[in-house]
C-alpha cells in the first residue's frame, strides 16, 4: 500500500502486504464462510453423508461430525477460522448442534451478500439480524416443552436423534447407546439450588477395538486403563475397601545431593534391611486401615508389591489424577497424600472390583459402587474408526441430555422448530418496517436451510416438502411438523418422537448470528508479508480466499 503525496510515494505497509478494501473485503468474507457451510451441510441429519479427512502424516478420520470435520480441515483463511471458532464454541457450550450452526451462520451471510447487492449498508443488515436474533430466541421459548430428569423416555429420545446422524445411530443401536447415555449422566446429576448441575468430566468414555457396538456398557463406578501391578495379588474383590493415595510407595530420593559411604557388608546389609523396613512400615500403614485394594496415582516398589500381595491387598499404580478424581466420586474415597493421613475413615466401598483381559489388554473395574456419582461409559466397536465415530456420537448425546436436564426444555427436531421460527420471523419483519425488515426476513429464510438440507438428503422434492411445511405451519396443529427424513414426507415430529433441546437451537442461533454481523462489519482486510513471501499475518494469502480451494 503506498500514497502519492506531490509526486513523492510513501510506503504505509510493507513490501508484499496485501490488502482488500470495503464490499471485495466483504465478498470474499462472505464466499469463505458460505465455502466453509457447505463443506459440512451434507453431514446433517439421520440421512447426512460422511466425510473423510487424511492428515499430513496420512491419518484418516471419517466422520459427519461438524466440530471434528473442522478441527481436521485445516483451514487457512481467516474468516474461515472463524466459522471453526463457532463450531468450536457450540461444542463446549452445549455439545452438539456444530453443524446446524456453522450452516445457519454461512446461509445468513451469504442473504446477506444479496442484500449488499441491493445497496443496502452493512450496519443496516447487522441491525435487523440482532433483532432477529433476539426475537427467535423469544419464539423458541414459546415452542419449547418442559422436560425433566424423570423423564427417562423423553431423554433417550432426545440423545437417539442427537446420535442419529452419526453412523453408530441406525436401527437398534442407536436406542442402545440413548439408554447408555441417559443413565450414565442421570447418575452423575447434581442438585443444586433448585437446578440440575451436570458435570461431563464425571462421565468417562473408555474406547477399546473389538466385539461390536452394542457390547458398550456402562459402568456403575470407573474404568481403569491399569492391571492389577502382582499376580500374586487377587484379580478379582467382592465388596472391597478402597484406599486412594497420592504418594508413592517407594523409598524416595533425597532432594539434595546426598553420599552414603558404606564401609562393611555389615553395613550394606543394615542398609538393605533399613530401605525394606520402610516399605514393610508403608504397606502395614495400609493395611491396618481395612484396605483390600489400593489405586495409587504414583509409582510402586517391588518390595511393597510383595508385602501387599503377602497381605492379600491388590494395587493398581500410576493412575491418572482424573481418574483417582472419578474413583473419589465413584466409591466415596478420600484422595490421601501422605499414608500417615490416611486412616479408616477416608476408605471407599465398591461393589466389585475385577481385573478382565480386553482385546488382549489387562484393564480393572471398579463396579457396582453403592452411592457412584461418576460413571464410565465402555465403548466397543469393531474397528479404531467405527469405536471413534461410536465416541463421538456419545459425547454428542451426553451433551444433549445434559442441556435438557440443565436447561429444563426440549423443542421438536426435523427442521419444525426453524420453519416456525421462520414463519413467525415473517410477521415480525412487517411490525418492524424500514430496511430492518428485509434483514429480518434474510434471517428467516436463512433459518429455512436446516428443514431444505434435511429434505435434500432424503432423496426428495426439497421445494415441494418446503412449500407444503410452510403452508402447515400456518394451521394451528402444525407447529410440530417436520421433515421425515425416513419416508422423504412432512410429518408431526412430536409423534414420531424427534426431539432436541432447546438450548441447542438457542445456542447455535447466537453464535450463527454474532459470526455473521462480526463477519459484515468487516469493510478492509490488511494481511503483512509473510515470512516465505506467500501467506500473511492471519494465513490469509494475496488473493483472498487461500485455504478453501479445494472446496
Amino acid at each position: 500500500m503506498s500514497k502519492n503525496l506531490e509526486g513523492q510515494q510513501i510506503l504505509v505497509l510493507p513490501e508484499g502486504a496485501t490488502r482488500v478494501l470495503g464490499r471485495d473485503a466483504q465478498r470474499t468474507n462472505i464466499a469463505v464462510a458460505y465455502a466453509v457451510a457447505n463443506a459440512i451441510r451434507t453431514t446433517l441429519g439421520p440421512k447426512g453423508m460422511d466425510k473423510m479427512l487424511v492428515s499430513e502424516l496420512g491419518d484418516i478420520v471419517i466422520t459427519n461430525d461438524g466440530a471434528t470435520i473442522l478441527e481436521e480441515m485445516n483451514v487457512e483463511h481467516p474468516a474461515a477460522k472463524i466459522m471453526v471458532e463457532i463450531a468450536k464454541t457450540q461444542d463446549k457450550e452445549v455439545g452438539d448442534g456444530t453443524t446446524t450452526s456453522v450452516m445457519i451462520a454461512g446461509m445468513l451471510l451469504k442473504k446477506a451478500g444479496d442484500l449488499l447487492d441491493q445497496n443496502i449498508h452493512a450496519s443496516t443488515i447487522v441491525k435487523g439480524y440482532n433483532l432477529a436474533a433476539i426475537k427467535s430466541i423469544a419464539i423458541l421459548d414459546t415452542i419449547a416443552t418442559k422436560v425433566d430428569i424423570k423423564d427417562t423416555k423423553v431423554l433417550e429420545e432426545i440423545a437417539a436423534v442427537s446420535m442419529g446422524s452419526k453412523s453408530v445411530g441406525i436401527g437398534d443401536q442407536k436406542d442402545v447407546l440413548a439408554r447408555l447415555v441417559v443413565k450414565a449422566v442421570t447418575q452423575v446429576a447434581e442438585h443444586k439450588d433448585g437446578k440440575y448441575v451436570i458435570d461431563h468430566e464425571l462421565v468417562k468414555i473408555e474406547k477399546k477395538a473389538g466385539g461390536e457396538i452394542n457390547d458398550t456398557a456402562v459402568i456403575q463406578g470407573v474404568l481403569i486403563d491399569k492391571e492389577i501391578v502382582h499376580p500374586g495379588m487377587p484379580k478379582s474383590l467382592k465388596n472391597p475397601k478402597v484406599a486412594l493415595i497420592d504418594a508413592a510407595l517407594e523409598i524416595e530420593k533425597t532432594e539434595v545431593d546426598a553420599k552414603i559411604e558404606i564401609t562393611s557388608p555389615t553395613q550394606m546389609q543394615e542398609f538393605l534391611a533399613q530401605e525394606e523396613k520402610m516399605l514393610k512400615d508403608m504397606v502395614e500403614k495400609i493395611t491396618s486401615t481395612g484396605a483390600n485394594i489400593v489405586f495409587c496415582q504414583k509409582g510402586i516398589d517391588d518390595v511393597a508389591q510383595h508385602f501387599l500381595s503377602k497381605k492379600g491387598v491388590a494395587a493398581v499404580r500410576r493412575v491418572k489424577k482424573s481418574d483417582m478424581e472419578k474413583l473419589a466420586r465413584a466409591t466415596g474415597a478420600k484422595i490421601a497424600t501422605t499414608l500417615d493421613d490416611l486412616t479408616a475413615k477416608d476408605l471407599g466401598v465398591a461393589g466389585d472390583v475385577v481385573e478382565k483381559k480386553i482385546a488382549g489388554e489387562s484393564m480393572v473395574f471398579v463396579e457396582n459402587c453403592p452411592n457412584a456419582k461418576s460413571a464410565t461409559i465402555f465403548v466397543r466397536g469393531s474397528t479404531e474408526h467405527v469405536v471413534a465415530e461410536a465416541e463421538r456420537a456419545i459425547t454428542d448425546a451426553i451433551g444433549a441430555v445434559s442441556s435438557a436436564i440443565e436447561d429444563g426444555k426440549y423443542v421438536t427436531g426435523g427442521g419444525s422448530a426453524e420453519i416456525e421460527i421462520a414463519a413467525k420471523l415473517g410477521q415480525y419483519a412487517t411490525e418492524v418496517g424500514g430496511r430492518e425488515q428485509l434483514a429480518i426476513q434474510a434471517f428467516a429464510e436463512a433459518l429455512e436451510i436446516v428443514p431444505r438440507t434435511l429434505a435434500e438428503s432424503t432423496g426428495s422434492d426439497a421445494i415441494d416438502l418446503l412449500v407444503n411445511l410452510r403452508t402447515k405451519h400456518k394451521s394451528a396443529d402444525g407447529v410440530h411438523f417436520g421433515v421425515n427424513v425416513y419416508t422423504g414426507a412432512i410429518a408431526d415430529m412430536k409423534k414420531e418422537g424427534v426431539f432436541e433441546p432447546a438450548k441447542v437451537k438457542k445456542q447455535a442461533i447466537q453464535s450463527a448470528s454474532e459470526a455473521a454481523r462480526m463477519l459484515l462489519r468487516i469493510d478492509d482486510m490488511i494481511s503483512s508479508k509473510g515470512k516465505s513471501g506467500g501467506a500473511g499475518a492471519g494465513g490469509m494469502p494475496p488473493g483472498g480466499m487461500g485455504g478453501m480451494g479445494d472446496y
